[in-house]
């Protein structure tokens, strides 16, 4: 999870002197004032500091609606079959909002912190988006590169905020104004709320179940509803309660990750590694279930570094559930069940 507050992963927005291109090669001179936000990928991790953000610039800011299965339909239709399926609901949310909006906000997200890189799909993701075949509004493509250092940093967000202001102190206020909400929307889930819950400014669940299960996974295959055949609900109504690794500290996080031999190459991953190895190491939940994208070579790696450890552990049970576009309900909720009830049965 991304620490405002810590310079080295600061979000660096990497536009340098340049304004961003239109499909047409030329450059934006007139600020579009609706902005679309597609709610899939890193907008479960970013979207507050992105929305106010743009909102203190002067845009509109429009959101995509909830993934459906009109959603991934969409998205799978104009995508290769070789993409996982995150990239095809993130394609689903572009065309559900190519109509409302003059412009898509698609930052390619390359590095959020010193030493490591993100997942290859974020720094292609305009490029991708460019690449379908269906005609989209214009795109925002700030690039975020904690490797070009704290100065670019500053460089690059008066840059961004010129093709929606010439003030610079409005851009400072924005940026400012967007900071504090990122803040609060990380306080949030440090206290317990998933980041659904978080920003629709639900109250903390109140825990009740018999079960604590840790729900390990990007979270955007754990916080999407759709995408996870709604697990979070299914298991608080089976009476589990549920951790994800929003959850859990940053520095933690980063604490368990690097008991790894070697340093992960990717941050995202090195998170979810980071959530499991603490459950594992403090015994803190019943279970682990690791959700990871079929065709999303990552997740593959970690999926045999958290059964190693799990083995190591001799302790906490971990299930691993495979998801794409052809997930079904009905043999999800066979295993999770069965994983439920070994789990009471273990503790009797």
């Amino acid at each position: 999870m991304l620490i405002i507050e810590q310079p080295i992963i600061l979000f660096l927005l990497n536009v340098g002197r340049k304004r961003v291109k239109n499909f047409t090669g030329g450059c934006i001179h007139a600020v579009s004032t609706t902005v679309g936000i597609p709610q899939a990928l890193l907008y479960y991790k970013y979207y507050p500091l992105w929305d106010t953000f743009l909102k203190g610039l002067g845009a509109e800011v429009v959101v995509s609606n909830p993934t459906t299965k009109k959603t991934i339909n969409l998205g799978t239709s104009v995508a290769e079959n070789e993409l996982c399926l995150p990239v095809k609901v993130f394609f689903g949310h572009l065309l559900d909002l190519k109509d409302k909006v003059d412009a898509l906000f698609i930052p390619r997200v390359i590095s959020v912190e010193s030493g490591a890189y993100t997942c290859p799909k974020f720094l292609g993701l305009p490029d991708l988006a460019r690449a379908l075949d269906k005609p989209l509004p214009k795109i925002f493509e700030p690039t975020f590169n904690a490797r070009l250092g704290k100065r670019r940093f500053f460089e690059a967000l008066f840059d961004f905020g010129s093709l929606f202001t010439s003030s610079k102190y409005k851009i400072w206020r924005a940026w400012t104004a967007g900071v504090h909400a990122q803040k609060a929307y990380e306080k949030k889930l440090l206290e317990g709320l998933t980041p659904i819950e978080a920003i629709m400014g639900a109250e903390k669940h109140v825990a009740t179940g018999d079960l604590r299960i840790g729900i390990a996974g990007h979270p955007y295959n754990v916080s999407d509803p759709y995408v996870n055949l709604n697990l979070i609900k299914k298991l608080r109504d089976w009476g589990a309660d549920v951790a994800t690794e929003e959850m859990i500290p940053h520095a933690t996080l980063e604490r368990e990750a690097n008991r790894l031999p070697k340093r992960l190459f990717w941050s995202y991953e090195r998170e979810v590694v980071g959530a499991a190895f603490h459950w594992m190491q403090t015994k803190s939940v019943d279970g682990i279930i690791y959700i990871l994208s079929f065709a999303c070579g990552q997740d593959s790696l970690i999926q045999v570094l958290l059964e190693i450890e799990a083995k190591k552990q001799h302790g906490i049970p971990l299930m691993s559930l495979v998801i794409d576009e052809h997930s079904g309900e009905a043999g999800m909720i066979t295993r999770v069940e069965a994983f439920i009830d070994m789990l009471r049965w273990r503790a009797m």
